[in-house]
C-alpha cells in the first residue's frame, strides 16, 4: 500500500500550516484507519457481520430521517 501525499507551500505558508494541511489530507483519505485495520487480521465472517451491521444501522438512520 503506497500512497503519496503532497502538500505544497502557498505564498510562503509557515511549516505549521503545512503540517496542519498534511494532517487534514491524511484524515480525509482515511490512511490511518486503513493502516490500523490492516494491523489486525479479521476473519471473513467477522467482516461480513460488520458489513451487515453497518447496512442495518444505515437503513435505520434513513428510516428515522423519513419519519421526521
Amino acid at each position: 500500500m503506497a500512497i503519496n501525499l503532497e502538500v505544497k507551500s502557498r505564498n510562503g505558508d509557515s511549516s505549521e500550516r503545512l503540517i496542519k494541511r498534511f494532517i487534514k489530507k491524511v484524515k480525509k483519505e482515511k490512511i490511518l484507519e486503513a493502516f490500523k485495520e490492516r494491523m489486525r487480521f479479521k476473519k471473513p465472517s467477522e467482516k461480513r457481520r460488520e458489513k451487515i451491521k453497518r447496512a442495518r444501522r444505515k437503513q435505520e438512520l434513513e428510516r428515522l430521517k423519513q419519519e421526521n
